[in-house]
This record gives C-alpha cells, structure tokens and sequence, in this order.
C-alpha cells in the first residue's frame, strides 16, 4: 500500500465534505452560526496532536466553530466529569475507554450517539457492539486495539515464534540458559487487561457470554481456575517477582533489546520502531486444550459528547468528523492507533493485531468492571507470587459482585 501523506489542503476537502454529509444527516440538530468553542479532553502523546490537526482541519469548514484541547488522560476522565461536568466546567467531548460505558450512562454524564445507524454502518461492528448499552448507542468510537505477541527479529525468528504457552514456557527456559542478562519472554502480570487472556479457555468470558451477567464474574469457572494456574507456571521461565514486572520494566526490557517476546499493543509500535527495533506482531499462544490464539480483551476508544454541553449539535458534528476516513488514516499516522473503520493503513505489524482480534472480545461495560481492575490486578500479583489460583479466583470474584 501506499504511504499515507496528510496535507492541510486534503484536510480542509474532507473537512468540508464531511460536515456537508453531517449536517444533512443531522438536520434535526440545530447548530448554532455563533461562535462556538468546543472542549475536547484528550490525552497526551499522540491523541492531542490529532485533536488540535483535526480541529484546525474541522473550524477550516466550519469557521464559528472553534475546537480547545485540554489536557485530561484517558484514564481519568470518567472520573472528572462526574465532578467538572455538573460543576459546569466540563468539556463538551472527552474520550474515554468504552468499558466506563455502563458508569457513564447511569450517571447520567453522556449522550446518546447522534444518527446512531448511520455511525454503526460506517464503524467496525466489533466497535459499534462496545459502545451499546442497554440496546442504545453512545458515542463515536475513534479506534479499535487489541494486544498480541510482540518479538524481537534478533533475538527469535519468525518460525520459533511460539503458537502455544507449553511451547513458549520451554523456549524461554532454553534462551534464558544460553543468554545471560536477557530474557525470553516479559509481561505485566499484574494487570487484568492482559492475565484475563488466561481465564478464557473454553470460551470462558467475563461476566459470561456477553458480559453482562451482573451475579458472576465467571473468574473462578474450572477453566478461569487451570488457566491461572498455567499464568503461574510462566513463573518457571520468567523468575522475577510480580512487583519488578509492571508495565513500565517490561517494555522498557523489550525497547532496550533485552526480551525477546513481549505482550503489548499497538500504542507502543512508535516506540520500539523510534528504538530501532527489529521486531515483528504475532497472535498469542493458544491455551492448553484450544487450537487457535487466546482471547483478549478487544477495546474501543471512544469519543463522549458530554450531556452537560451548551452545544450538543456541534459537538456530534466534530465527534462524527473524527471517525471519517481521512481523520482516522491522521490518528493512525500520528498515534499507531488502529481505525475504529474498515480503511485500509501502511503498516507491517497491523496484520498481526488484526488476526489477533479475530478471537478478543469487547470489554465489559457493566458498573461491576469498575471493581475489576485494581481487584484482579492484586489477585494475578498474589497468584503469579505462589498463592493458591482457586482461593485467590473465589476472593476476586466476591470482591467484585458484592457478595
């Protein structure tokens, strides 16, 4: 494929049709030709650089309409705007993780998604379905990702890249034994968005088929629990207490030339490539007893019009021009970020996440999930430490329903 190449020019063309298209399409939304000015909270490295092009792009066509980066991670914005948004010094449009879908909706904080059939017929359906709740469409999601085996060209071939965890646990013992101060395989194994891939044996999932059974968390199933006990067992070939393995050492180990496999996903792409990295994406190694890949967690990054907005109309229009395909062919140049849209992007390692979200599922958007993380991050801490894998499962699971 060609290389992707933006200029102001073919930003101002899309720019225009776009909001031409939109505003036909939004007609029952009535946008204002005074001056506006949108907050956006976005995060740094990469997502605020798309949102100021994008928003020079989108005021180029539409002049009354300015658009104002701040400033506010990913990771914290559900948080803030139960409190800025009320307090009336919200934005108008922030992006957050679709898995804070369920606490946003019930907290009354966003608006449904504006031409919601027309938004879903033009996104990826794995990104239309994680942004459902309660069979009502919120936001407009403006990437897809997944993770998947990340490995180092120089230090394992392509043919050796394990399709098994059996056969990953014995590679790693032999590379480890003839190479001293390297490793063969790093992850976080503290940290449930990645451990969960060992709980799916089975297709096992989180709070069930589809993820919305509120009575169980489904950690604790015989599968969650032999799945565990195998994401213990990598200890045998990674000997590294669970406190010196978060996300940090680990891909600082793999970006240094010093592991030769690695978990992680496409936001760290621009790093190892800036490193000088030979490297390459695969699928993750199957779980005993399955012949394709583990699941993973598949997530959508979404942007939120905020139900606290002075200007909801223009606020959807600018949220629908993110997701048209001269703006997510941008977010991918300047972040790696996979499109939430079927488009075509240059890249040799975006092969490898596609095959891999061929098996992951959408993260679950239910308020429970709030509870997931810090709990299952303690609990594959205490497992992959030498805790018993089934006392630990039926403790996460009871911290996290309630019971």
């Amino acid at each position: 494929m060609k290389k992707i190449v933006f200029a102001a020019t073919a930003f101002a063309a899309a720019a225009l049709a776009l909001t031409g298209c939109s505003k036909k399409e939004g007609a029952s939304a009535k946008k204002s030709e005074e001056k506006v000015v949108l907050t956006v909270w976005e995060s740094l490295q990469g997502p605020d650089e798309f949102i100021k092009q994008a928003g020079e792009a989108y005021t180029k066509a539409n002049p009354n309409v300015e658009i104002k980066f701040v400033n506010v991670e990913l990771g914290d914005a559900a948080g803030q705007i139960a409190l800025d948004g009320p307090a009336g010094v919200g934005p108008d449009i922030f992006a957050a993780p679709h898995d804070k879908l369920g606490e946003l909706v019930n907290g009354g904080h966003i608006l449904p998604t504006v031409d919601a059939d027309a938004v879903k017929s033009s996104v990826l359906g794995a990104c239309s379905q994680a942004l459902t709740y309660e069979g009502k469409m919120y936001g407009y999601p403006v990437s897809a990702e997944t993770y998947a085996l990340f490995y180092n060209k120089d230090l394992i071939s392509e043919s050796d890249v394990p399709k098994t965890w059996e056969d990953l646990i014995a590679w790693t013992k032999t590379f480890n034994a003839n190479n001293s101060g390297k490793r063969g395989f790093v992850m976080d194994v503290g940290n449930g968005y990645y451990t969960i891939l060992f709980t799916t044996a089975g297709g096992n999932r989180l709070f069930g088929p589809t993820g919305t059974d509120s009575t169980s968390s489904y950690l604790n199933t015989p599968n969650s629990v032999k799945g565990m006990q195998l994401f213990q067992s990598l200890k045998e070939a990674l000997n590294v207490p669970a406190s010196d393995l978060d996300t940090g050492n680990c891909d600082a180990a793999f970006q240094g030339g010093n592991a030769a496999m690695h978990i992680t996903g496409p936001w760290n792409i621009k790093n190892f490539k800036d490193a000088g990295l030979n490297f390459g994406v695969a699928p993750l190694p199957a779980l005993p007893g399955d012949s394709v890949p583990s699941s993973s967690f598949s997530g959508t990054r979404a942007m939120f019009v905020s139900a606290y907005s002075n200007h909801p109309a223009e606020a959807a229009d600018f949220a629908k021009f993110l997701i048209s395909t001269s703006m997510q062919q941008l977010r991918f140049d300047l972040t790696g970020a996979m499109p939430s849209i079927d488009t075509p992007v240059s890249s040799p390692y975006i092969s490898g996440f596609l095959k891999q979200l061929d098996y992951a599922f959408p993260m679950p958007s239910i308020p429970e999930m709030a509870k997931f993380w810090e709990t299952m991050g303690n609990t594959s801490k205490n497992i992959w430490d030498g805790a018993d894998a089934k006392a630990e499962l039926d403790a996460c699971d009871a911290a996290i329903i309630g019971k």
